[in-house]
């Protein structure tokens, strides 16, 4: 037992939800008399197996324990007062291929999830234990000059999505002149299926601290704003804890480690709007205005927040940056492709086995991400297509899984890496439903300054809407594909130019199944409702009467043991039926 040097439970947002609060209570509560201390951490990225225990030995070595609930919590303590190993319980030990997990840990490099899920997120001693504030220490020593040459030279490009180099960002901020500068790290993660910010928020909070304070000294800037959402509790609650102890260590604050230089850094909490995302909306709603885009130039880095020279990177880019500082750029640039240096950090989530946070060097293929690290897909169904990019992004499908992520690869197929959401989706995903939900999306966040995002995307949305419905008709297609050029060129910001490319993309690789609506009036995947019919096989139906009993309209009729028929004009299509069936007697059409 002594060989054990702590214990530590995943307690970001994804270990709660899946019951982590018992665990760790109960934990700490059997290992009380052991002097075996028992600690919170961040998400290590197997959000698949949570909630995760992981023990932490003396030697340096560890073993990770998965699925545990209150009551294999209970059993795992015993073990670990015994000093035994629970071999049921282990999903993974570092080093061991048997626990490899099909590569979900050998083909990625973290550097922005280095800490997540290894520290303590609340303890600031832990991060300074993992080179923690060297980079800051490092800028000092070197000058500002040098920290953005290093930044240059790594070839980090901002991964909110846009991809513009980082360093000739700080440059262009540096260079100008004013009685004051900004630094904001845009942490309003508004993607569905995206949590990368999150998980770095609530895993590695002084990492995005400490990418800040080195941007800040960089381009001459005295304070920091973090605009997150408040949708984030918990990463709140660990910002607001980690900026006090940084305050307290004198790495924010007046005269940070008597350098002569003053920053700090303060949190504004965004609505849940998703045009907030974008920089100049984003501004405008910490100045307490409505969040609204404004026409670029004057660009940030000349007149931004308060007309007064800003930078804004997001969250993983800010976490990029200490590692950068302390490793040096070459050996930053030395990972990824010529034109896509580093890694990056993606949310897998949807039909995929390996759910979670995952960290992987620019270049590897979707195939690679899709079916090595994130496992292949759930029930080993057929892959169809992966969105990559949230609702500025795109659908691709099995014939591009080839296709390197890297900026320029996804762009020529006609989507964009975004910030790092990808969801996945098997062979029972629609993909005019799929386009007419992000439509949705966009057309509910879009903020109605434009006239061609306001109602373009709208007429976009009614026409997906009833192709989905089988009223489309073919001219419809025509009339997509121009009205989405029209948004993209007509809109001022990001979010209306890039709106269409789940539309575009999904019209583009997957033609047939708009064709099969609007003709067949069929959903090929059996999603669209309106054109889904169920009906019972007489050959197959044995008459048990669990149909009719599921069924919540009475629409199936029929005697025991005698088959049923299932009235159409009654039917509301839910499906209970087919999923109560036993016999493969009702057919989904």
């Amino acid at each position: 037992m002594t060989n054990i040097k702590r214990v530590k439970i995943g307690m970001a947002s994804c270990g709660l939800a899946a019951g982590a609060q018992v665990v760790f209570d109960n934990l700490k509560e059997d290992l009380a008399d052991s002097n075996i201390v028992v600690e919170r951490t961040g998400c290590i990225g197997m959000c698949f197996r949570e909630p995760l225990v992981e023990i932490e030995y003396n030697d340096g070595h560890s073993i990770i324990y998965g699925d545990i609930d209150g009551k294999k919590s209970k059993f795992l303590s015993q073990k670990i007062k015994n000093n035994e190993i629970a071999e049921e319980l282990v999903v993974y030990i570092p080093g061991d291929e048997k626990y490899e997990n099909d590569h979900y840990h050998k083909k990625q490099i973290k550097i922005v999830l280095r800490n997540s899920g290894i520290i303590n997120p609340e303890s600031i001693v832990e991060y300074i234990e993992k080179n923690g504030y060297k980079g800051i220490k490092k800028s000092f020593e070197k000058g500002k000059d040098w920290v953005i040459e290093e930044i240059l030279k790594s070839g980090l490009r901002g991964r909110g999505g846009a991809g513009f180099p980082t360093g000739l960002k700080w440059k262009f901020a540096g260079g100008s002149k004013s009685d004051m500068k900004y630094i904001i790290c845009n942490a309003d993660e508004g993607d569905p299926g995206a949590f990368m910010d999150r998980s770095v928020l609530e895993g590695d909070p002084h990492s995005v601290l400490e990418g800040m304070t080195i941007a800040g000294y960089a381009i001459g800037a005295n304070q920091g704003y973090i605009y997150v959402r408040a949708e984030y509790p918990l990463a709140i609650i660990r910002l607001e804890k980690a900026i006090a102890q940084a305050k307290e260590e004198e790495f924010l604050g007046e005269n940070i480690l008597n350098s002569g230089f003053s920053f700090d850094i303060s949190l504004k909490k965004g609505a849940g709007a998703f045009v907030c995302g974008e920089e100049t909306a984003l501004m405008r709603s910490i100045e307490g205005n409505r969040g609204m885009p404004t026409l670029k130039p004057p660009f940030p880095a000349n007149s931004g927040l308060w007309k007064k020279p800003t930078n804004i990177n997001n969250v993983e880019t800010f976490a990029n940056v200490p590692w950068i500082i302390v490793n040096g750029g070459d050996k930053y640039a030395s990972i990824g492709t010529e034109k896509s240096k580093g890694t990056k950090v993606f949310a897998l989530t949807g039909k995929i086995k390996n759910s979670g946070t995952v960290e992987v060097p620019m270049g590897i293929t979707l195939r690679e991400v899709i079916f090595d690290v994130g496992g292949g897909i759930i029930n080993d169904k057929k892959f169809k297509a992966v969105q990559i990019g949230g609702p500025s992004g795109g659908c691709l499908p099995a014939s591009l899984l080839d296709t390197p992520v890297d900026y320029d690869s996804l762009n020529n197929t006609g989507a964009i890496m975004g910030s790092g959401g990808m969801v996945v989706m098997d062979e029972d995903s629609c993909m005019v439903d799929v386009a007419k939900f992000f439509l949705d999306f966009v057309v509910e966040e879009s903020c109605g300054k434009c006239t061609f995002c306001r109602i373009g995307n709208r007429r976009m949305y009614e026409i997906l809407d009833r192709i989905t419905k089988g009223k489309g008709e073919m001219k419809d297609l025509d009339e997509l594909e121009a009205l989405a050029y029209q948004v993209k060129n007509g809109s001022l910001c990001g979010l209306g130019q890039t709106a269409p490319n789940p539309v575009l993309t999904s019209l583009k690789y997957f033609r047939d199944e708009y064709i099969a609506h609007i003709k067949n009036k069929k959903c090929p995947a059996g999603v669209c409702k309106a054109l889904i019919e169920f009906r019972i096989d007489p050959d197959k139906c044995t008459g048990c009467t669990l149909c009719a009993r599921n069924c919540p309209v009475d629409a199936i009729s029929g005697e025991v043991k005698k088959t049923h028929i299932i009235d159409q004009s009654i039917c509301i299509k839910c499906g209970k039926c087919y999923t109560a069936c036993r016999f493969d007697a009702v057919i989904k059409e």
